[in-house]
């Protein structure tokens, strides 16, 4: 069932995202509004574009959250496998993203901290000064 739902929400969220699907949407509004008069602007007419707009949205949310799930976890593993790979890389970053929200504030300050602080007291990292200067 996994890849069966992996299999369709890939080429579902990759066909929602061309310019075509886009232009077909467009027109679906448009003549949904130009029907307007020909059904007197009608409470059913109405409905049927909030409905319809409202299940696709409903459904895309889905389609985008295992879009993202996905994109996350193999950028995850290639991060990771980086950090595997370099011998002076520390291995105990591996996996961090399971950590708790305050677990990895320490962990970003104490790798911060590591950096050295940029000499205006503001907290800024020389490291990210020095790339600031660079641009």
């Amino acid at each position: 069932m996994d890849k069966f739902f992996t299999k369709i929400a890939a080429k579902l969220a990759s066909a929602v995202g061309q310019p075509l699907a886009f232009i077909i949407a467009m027109l679906g509004i448009v003549l949904w509004g130009i029907s307007g008069p020909i059904f007197g602007f009608s409470d059913t007419w109405q409905l049927i574009v909030n409905t319809s707009t409202t299940i696709i949205t409903f459904l895309m949310v889905f389609l985008i959250q295992n879009a993202q799930n996905r994109d996350a976890a193999a950028m995850q593993a290639k991060l990771d496998e980086i950090i595997r790979a370099l011998d002076n890389a520390r291995n105990d970053f591996i996996g961090i993203e399971h950590l708790t929200e305050d677990e990895l504030e320490k962990i970003r300050k104490q790798v911060e901290d590591e950096c050295g602080r940029g000499s205006d007291g503001k907290g800024v990292p020389d490291s990210v000064d020095n790339l600031i200067k660079r641009l």
